[in-house]
């Protein structure tokens, strides 16, 4: 796959995880994916295999009620990263979440291999989260 098929993957990948549909992010992932969550927070550090990854966003909706939102901004492919830029939105336990966000994905085989998020302020996010 090319730096444009990639993109659709990542672009498509939003479009399912804002709407809950785990079964299409399944088939998104390499079994043996990556994700690595910046800070040190409870949901902080590194999920490794597709279940793990699928199991921390699941968790993103519940602790949140359902509120939560990545809201893609902009999409920059490259020969090696593609770079999702998003607006963060949540509601939980009378906190909000409003921020930027950065994921850089690896893609491979047509497959997410990892994913990495970087917050515009890691420590208001891990306070989100308390």
């Amino acid at each position: 796959m090319g730096t444009a098929e990639n993109v659709e993957l990542v672009r498509r990948g939003y479009t399912a995880f804002n709407a809950g549909d785990m079964a299409t992010l399944s088939e998104m992932f390499a079994e043996d994916a990556v994700w690595h969550v910046a800070g040190s927070g409870v949901l902080s550090g590194t999920k490794q295999g597709r279940d793990a990854i699928l199991a921390y966003f699941g968790e993103l909706g519940a602790r949140t009620q359902g509120s939560f939102q990545a809201d893609l901004e902009d999409i920059v492919g490259g020969e090696n990263y593609t770079v999702a830029i998003q607006k963060t939105r949540a509601q939980n336990n009378g906190k909000t979440l409003d921020m930027a966000t950065v994921i850089t994905f690896v893609v491979r085989d047509g497959k997410i291999r990892e994913g990495r998020e970087f917050f515009e302020d890691t420590a208001k996010a891990d306070d989100f989260w308390t």
